[in-house]
Order: structure tokens, then sequence, then C-alpha cells
């Protein structure tokens, strides 16, 4: 069977069926949330409802969380896998809220095949693009929607040297900086944002971005001490933090000449000139 034909089998498939969630609507997931986020809204609390971007956590698998047998996405995969196409990316994802969900609700998911298309030569390498969407009901009231796609891809092989970044037009203007050893910051108007993206925060589509010079000074936030597997161009075991620049925006990046840190200790930024046309940002931890 040809990808296109069992593409076509799993789509005639249909929405699978519903997968409630592990657990219904409750403050104490809705608190996290806001605390992650930083956002201090007071109506959720004071209405008893979830903030409208939370639909999909409900019915998140967890950690140790297994596809259901029908799910088409995880069938679409399989397919793909067994054909060489191994790596994945997500590259779209559209949501749509009908109603906040409130306190006690127990919500429900289908999702559906959309389509398969492909193979596609891309920058990562050669894949298909695979479009499902997924419905969230409240007994048979539909409450959510959201369109999602992935690259499911052959990834190239490996080149020496180290693993590059993919340089975008919204992300040009920073590997730019770090050649001239500056770290650049994406700004819309008076808010600073990294990763840069590009829709500005607030909805103006009419907005458009430019970027400041950080001071390089921060604090490790979080970190990870790697060890395996082996990185090309990298002796292990080697640090990863992110840090939380002076100016509120978090970065991630290698910790120079050290097998540890802490939190909260303080780094300021160097930069790792690879050749011509890299120069990656790293930390080094200030004496």
């Amino acid at each position: 069977m040809t990808i296109e034909e069992a593409a076509a089998r799993i789509a005639a498939q249909g929405e699978s069926r519903p997968r409630l969630a592990r657990d219904p609507v409750n403050p104490a997931m809705v608190n996290n949330w806001l605390e992650a986020l930083g956002d201090t809204n007071p109506r959720y609390a004071a209405e008893g409802i979830a903030p409208p971007a939370m639909a999909q956590v409900w019915t998140m698998n967890g950690l140790h969380g297994q596809r259901a047998a029908d799910d088409p996405l995880g069938a679409m995969m399989a397919v793909l896998d067994d054909a060489g196409y191994t790596s994945v990316v997500a590259t779209n994802s559209e949501q749509n809220y009908r109603r906040h969900l409130r306190h006690g609700e127990h919500v429900a998911a289908t999702t559906r095949l959309d389509g398969v298309v492909g193979p596609k030569r891309t920058a990562l390498g050669e894949g298909y693009f695979v479009t499902t969407t997924t419905t969230w009901y409240v007994g048979d009231e539909v409450v959510a929607d959201m369109m999602f796609r992935v690259l499911k891809f052959k990834p190239k092989p490996a080149q020496p040297g180290v693993l590059r970044p993919v340089i975008s037009r919204d992300t040009e203007f920073f590997w730019e900086g770090t050649k001239a050893g500056e770290l650049r910051i994406q700004r819309w108007g008076d808010v600073l944002r990294h990763p840069p993206g590009p829709m500005p925060p607030d909805g103006n589509l009419d907005a458009k971005p430019d970027w400041v010079v950080a001071s390089g000074r921060g604090t490790v936030y979080s970190y990870v001490v790697h060890h395996r597997p082996a990185v090309p161009g990298k002796r292990l075991p080697f640090v990863i933090a992110l840090v939380e620049l002076e100016e509120g925006v978090r970065m991630v990046g290698e910790v120079l000449d050290v097998e540890t840190v802490y939190i909260g200790q303080r780094v300021v930024a160097e930069f790792v000139r690879v050749d011509d046309e890299l120069t990656l940002p790293a930390w080094r931890v200030v004496p």
C-alpha cells in the first residue's frame, strides 16, 4: 500500500472515538497554567473558568499515556515511519474557542485526518505534511477545535561539525547580531520577546517589529547537564542553561567550561564563532 492509499484509508475512517480527559476542568490545573504564563487576570478565579488556550491541556495523554488505537495521527505517523520518514516537527496550529470551560466540566476530544501532502523537499529534508483536526466537546456541545499540521520527514545525513540552526526571516536579525557580538531581542512596541516570532503579541497586524541589543548579563533560570547521546562538535558532558536576561526575556545557550551550575548563578553572554556564517550565543559564569 502506498502512502497516499494509506492516507486515504485513514481519512475515510473519519473522527476517532471521543477521548475523555483524565480529569475534569479544575482550579488547581488552571492556577498552575496561569502561574507558568504569568497571567494575573482575576476573571478566571472569580468566574470559575479556564483560559481558552488550555483546551488542549485537558485531553493530553500525559507522560506515560498511549495513543488510542483509532487515533488517525498516530496511524499516519506509523505509516510514514515505516516508509523512512522518521523525524517530525510541528508547523501549524490554529485553534478556535466557542466558549470558556467551567470548573467541573469533563472534556472529550475527537480527531480526524484532513490531508497528507507530499513528498515535499524542505530545508529539513524530504517529507510529508500531515494535517488533522481535533474537536473538543462537553457532552454533545462543541467547545473548541484545532487544526494541527506536522512535517514528517527523512532527516538529512549528518554533517561534520556542530548542529546548525534553521535561520528564517523572523530570526535572521538575531543571527546577524551574534556574528557582530550582540544579543538582539525582538521588540514589538514596548514588549520584548524571545524567541522572535512573526506576529505581534497584541494581535495588531499592522505592527512591525524591531530589536534592541541586550546587555548580555543574566542569571541561570533552569539548566540541564547533557551526558548522552553524543552531539556533533561537543565533548560530554556539557551544560545547557535557560538564562533570564536583565531585560526580562529568557534565552537558551551552553555554559562554557563548567560541568554544573546552580539556579540564580550570574552569567554573561559570550559568542562562539563556528565559521564565517554562524556564531553561537553561549554563557560564561561570572566569577
